[in-house]
């Protein structure tokens, strides 16, 4: 076999392979002994590739024939003690991605190619509104609909299922659990992460290497609210780190850092990809020597692709299309400068470089359908890579079982919420506060039959205190949480129902301390029936009200954006309250419509079980301190019949409130689903207008 060592020996050899000659031009450099791109020492042969139009073929070339060496896949240098992965390299072809928006359609990515090699950094570039994130999330899985065209990894199209398994999004902000320490950050993401493929041993070792890989084992210890941007950038890497993923995403990973921090991120960055990972990034405009330090760049202008190569390659490649950028300037700025020429030279570049299909590196321009097959992984890849295939078949797809992920994240959050320690005493001193403030203003008038209706505004007072106490928490933090959520559920750490279950267990202990609290204070303080059913009763009622209201606020608090919970929440209770007290002095003349709409107040469950468990069961008659003969409201039974609850059982009331907690805590999970796809709900105004029309 007579390997080609000059541009005329390629023409040939690109012909006898039955390929034309303009698909593949070689610039051999200058010979250097035992250089990379050199000769090879004597006595030694180095396998190469030569991109072949139907396959990859390797050929074995000797020292006295020299010739410009492809490089080959990086090794996989996998750490010590973390779990081994394949390489993973991806392609995508023709890729288009449109929307529907109220002006018509809009077309974000124009078939678009494109070729990402493991043991490669890439930086996807371009100007604002280019597709550099639309290109990212699609790649990454976060986007699946709307999309035309093929992704593969390792020539294969890609499982989603297992694709999940082997990659990591890095969202630009950069969101992390509070009130935990580096170290703990770590450790529960890796008992989440990797589960069951290492002991418990060896997930710590595996957490400690990460720590020393990404240079923050100095701060170990510190809690994550105090790192620097830097360290913050770091530690959310290295998150993703802990269960070895061959592909890891980033998006705009340098934004909000001074230059010092950003070269720092990207030399992290370029150190993972020489290990063997497929690192894909999206960057704006970076600083000259910024650019340089990418293997790959990928740059996009109106949804088209306009070069696709390695940084050295971008200024010739402009100067063969007429665009000469001096020595002095930089090249990553220079080209931002030339699209503002027009669409024509957006059109020109593409053609040039055929929408991504033609690949220029500093060995070798190929076009994206010759590259190296990507199906040749060395056996210890291939083996891996066919292990986690049957893995994705017959095991769940999380790392750690349900049990185990529940149980982890309850620890979590219950080591959060004892940690915020402002947050518990400002809630100890709400609670004490408010109950002897209502406990001075409803003094002593629980036995008094001649003041009914003051005790029953003590009873509302006690409902609108545990439903604004519990209500208002959930609604002002959880749009903030979901962000966390999205970014944890998304690269598979866990389960939504653990997520959600684990969140509606881990504030009942605050909530019964805090609450009991509150109720023994005002109970003892107005003078109720001192009867233990009785109190036990009161009791009850108070903290499920409590604990249904926070399943209210999940609901609302999951279902909005930023503040607008704030004013949401007041609308949403204002006719319930009025549906629950409705009926007060009158109850025997409540219309049967209206009772059915008072059923759908679960406040109005709370109040008849309340007023129940102080006035029902047979409760004697009542004295009362007036001087009058005649006390109308003596019996309680007279005063329940008065109110519209007479009659009602309190387990019955136990049971309503129980329901609306199902039907809350159920509604809040799935309006989370839907919150973790990615625009679930765009397409509603469309169809209404579309409606609207027709």
């Amino acid at each position: 076999m007579v390997v080609p060592t000059t541009r005329t020996d390629v023409t040939k050899f690109g012909s006898a392979m039955g390929r034309t000659a303009s698909t593949v031009s070689f610039a051999v450099p200058e010979v250097t002994a035992g250089g990379v791109d050199g000769e090879l020492p004597e006595g030694e042969e180095e396998e190469i590739l030569l991109v072949d139009p139907s396959r990859t073929r390797l050929f074995s070339v000797s020292k006295d024939r020299p010739i410009a060496r492809i490089p080959t896949r990086a090794d996989m240098k996998t750490l010590t003690h973390m779990a081994r992965r394949p390489a993973v390299d991806i392609e995508f072809h023709d890729l288009t991605y449109a929307v529907n928006t109220t002006a018509g359609q809009r077309t974000i990515l124009k078939g678009i190619n494109g070729f990402f090699r493991s043991g490669h950094l890439t930086a996807i570039m371009g100007p604002s509104g280019a597709g550099k994130s639309s290109l990212m999330n699609i790649l990454a899985g976060y986007v699946r609909s709307d999309i035309k065209g093929q992704i593969q990894t390792n020539g294969y199209p890609r499982n989603m299922q297992l694709f999940k398994k082997l990659s990591s999004y890095i969202m630009q902000e950069d969101l992390l659990q509070p009130r935990l320490t580096v170290v703990e950050s770590l450790r529960y993401a890796a008992r989440l992460k990797i589960g069951r493929e290492l002991s418990n041993e060896d997930q710590y070792k595996a957490v400690d290497e990460v720590l020393d890989l990404l240079g923050v084992s100095v701060c170990r210890n510190t809690y994550v609210e105090k790192l620097s941007g830097g360290q913050r950038k770091r530690l959310s890497v290295a998150l993703e780190l802990v269960n070895n993923p061959p592909v890891i995403f980033l998006d705009e990973p340098t934004t909000g850092l001074d230059i010092v921090a950003i070269k720092q991120c990207v030399a992290l960055l370029v150190d993972l990809a020489k290990q063997g990972r497929t690192v894909v990034c999206t960057i704006h405009q970076p600083s000259s020597s910024l650019f340089h330090m990418f293997d790959q760049v990928y740059m996009l202008a109106k949804g088209s692709c306009i070069y696709n190569g390695t940084p050295r390659q971008l200024v010739p490649f402009l100067a063969q299309v007429g665009h000469v950028c001096k020595p002095t300037h930089n090249p990553a700025d220079y080209i931002f400068e030339v699209l503002d020429n027009g669409v024509d030279t957006i059109l020109e570049l593409t053609r040039e470089i055929q929408n991504g299909k033609i690949i220029l590196c500093d060995d070798i321009n190929v076009m994206e359908n010759d590259k190296p097959n990507t199906k040749r992984l060395s056996r210890n890849e291939a083996l891996e890579f066919e292990k986690l295939s049957k893995l994705d078949k017959t095991h769940s797809e999380y790392s750690s079982s349900f049990n185990t992920q529940f149980s982890i994240l309850l620890s979590r959050k219950m080591k959060q919420t004892f940690r915020n320690t402002i947050g518990l005493w400002i809630s100890f001193f709400h609670h004490v506060f408010s109950a002897f403030l209502l406990g001075s203003i409803y003094y002593g008038i629980g036995l008094d039959g001649s003041r009914p209706f003051e005790n029953f505004k003590f009873c509302i007072s006690v409902i609108v205190f545990f439903v604004y106490t519990h209500v208002m928490g959930p609604v002002l933090t959880l749009p903030s949480e979901v962000k966390l959520l999205r970014r944890e559920y998304f690269n598979h750490w866990y389960s939504l129902r653990s997520y959600v279950l684990a969140s509606a267990i881990h504030t009942i202990p605050s909530m019964l301390l805090f609450g009991s609290l509150f109720l023994v204070i005002v109970y003892f303080m107005s003078a109720q029936p001192i009867e233990w059913i009785r109190f036990g009763q009161f009791m009850a009622i108070g903290l499920f009200t409590g604990y249904i209201s926070e399943g209210l606020g999940v609901l609302i608090g999951s279902s909005v954006k930023n503040s607008t919970g704030a004013v949401l929440t007041p609308a949403v209770l204002a006719p319930l309250l009025a549906l629950a007290v409705y009926g007060m002095g009158y109850g025997l003349a409540i219309e049967p419509l209206m009772e059915s709409l008072m059923a759908i107040s679960f406040l109005r469950y709370s109040l008849v079980g309340i007023s129940t468990s102080l006035y029902g069961n047979g409760r004697a008659n009542m004295d009362c301190s007036t001087e009058d003969l005649y006390c109308h409201y003596r019996s309680p039974e007279l005063l329940l019949r008065d109110l519209g609850m007479s009659g009602q059982s309190i387990g019955y009331q136990f049971v309503g409130l129980a329901v609306f907690g199902l039907l809350f805590r159920v509604s809040a999970y799935y309006v989370i689903r839907l919150r973790m796809m990615n625009k679930p709900l765009r397409k509603i105004p469309l169809y209404f207008k579309k409606f609207l029309r027709w």
